[in-house]
């Protein structure tokens, strides 16, 4: 017997006593009615219906009648039929998204009850006790986070995905696809969030070796002997601050793992197999759907992001090595031979440091101090003479 009706029954039997007591002259209608908690014109009508039919009478017929909010039986077969062919194993709230999306009108509540029902998904279990979690950032720009993750994104393939965010809001303001996490996937990352919102303060980041030399595995981080990204940031004015733990970097630990559930589904659903179709997706659909359902509203009002004014950011992040200029006017790069081609300014640069700056793309340039020299491809084939300016 359910709740409601052992209730019900209870109810009958109590009024059935106090029927009796005023039928007997111990009770007075509204004595009678205070004890069951109802009204005098309540207990008169039950009177009635009891007179008239008896214990049935007194039976609450809410209890018969079906809801007006109830949904009918053919859209809760159509959800779950749905459920059942494009979207069986995503969470409920993924799928929820989806169901708005596509113009869903029904709860968020009313999905997940209807979808365990139809045992199409098991209940939750209770999570136990978290500790408690660092405060966000009062406000978007003070703190940025970079992470990468390994994963078969695609059946059969594992690629590394590049998301960098915003502690204040959880905002993505890039997020990629890429071969193998390293500093150019970093510098991009970097980029995108420079040219959409402006100069940051500070970056988090693991204590991966394109971040951060480690002089000791798995000790501190020196925060003299820097890396190319490290040089990078300095120039650009960013701090660099450096997680030791996962646990540390709980914000971004969860954040992937949204992400290996939710997007891993979606590339499937959509029968996306290569890394370039994959990055247009994430541009164009997941990326934004993303941040309309996970970004929050910072703390406080306000930025500290400071609009980039500054030219050629390009020669900020890439790679920058130093070289002597051969005496054939040549710089050695990575078993490359880089002629230098002759130029107005000097005959020849022999013996003279100069820097080769390494580009996002694989592509290489020469700087003698201000000045742009030429530029290869990654081969280290010179390229075709541009009107060069200082850079």
């Amino acid at each position: 017997m359910r709740r409601t009706e052992m209730l019900q029954e209870i109810r009958k039997m109590r009024f059935e006593e106090l029927y009796v007591g005023w039928q007997e002259g111990r009770l007075s209608q509204e004595e009678a009615a205070r004890v069951l908690g109802v009204c005098s014109r309540t207990f008169r009508r039950q009177i009635c219906r009891y007179e008239e039919d008896g214990m049935e009478g007194l039976n609450d017929r809410r209890l018969t009648q079906a809801s007006h909010r109830r949904a009918p039986v053919d859209e809760v077969m159509k959800l779950t039929e749905r459920y059942r062919k494009s979207y069986r194993g995503w969470n409920v709230k993924h799928f929820y998204s989806w169901y708005i999306r596509d113009g869903g009108k029904r709860s968020y509540t009313w999905v997940k009850n209807t979808l365990q029902q139809q045992g199409e998904v098991q209940k939750e279990k209770k999570k136990g006790v978290h500790r408690r979690r660092r405060e966000r950032s009062p406000l978007p720009g003070m703190m940025i986070h970079q992470d990468g993750s390994t994963h078969e994104w695609v059946l059969g393939k594992q690629w590394d995905l590049i998301v960098t965010m915003d502690d204040a809001t959880n905002e993505h303001y890039s997020m990629f696809f890429t071969d193998q996490e390293g500093t150019a996937s970093s510098f991009q990352g970097v980029q995108d969030v420079i040219l959409k919102k402006g100069l940051f303060s500070s970056i988090y980041t693991d204590r991966g070796s394109h971040y951060w030399f480690t002089p000791e595995e798995g000790g501190r981080v020196s925060k003299t002997r820097l890396t190319q990204f490290g040089r990078a940031m300095q120039q650009l004015g960013i701090m660099m601050i450096p997680a030791y733990s996962p646990e540390a970097r709980g914000r971004s630990e969860r954040m992937f793992r949204t992400h290996q559930d939710r997007l891993t589904r979606e590339l499937a659903l959509h029968h996306i197999t290569s890394m370039e179709e994959a990055n247009r997706y994430i541009r164009k659909i997941y990326l934004p759907a993303h941040n309309r359902e996970f970004k929050q509203k910072s703390p406080e009002e306000g930025s500290a992001f400071i609009p980039w004014v500054g030219a050629h950011l390009e020669n900020i992040l890439c790679e920058h090595h130093e070289r002597t200029v051969t005496p054939d006017n040549c710089v050695s790069f990575e078993g490359m031979t880089l002629q230098i081609p002759p130029n107005k300014y000097r005959c020849h640069y022999v013996r003279a440091r100069i820097h080769v700056h390494r580009y996002m793309d694989g592509s290489l340039a020469i700087f003698h101090g201000p000045r742009k020299l030429a530029d290869y491809e990654s081969n280290g084939q010179l390229k075709k003479k541009k009107n060069n300016k200082a850079a």
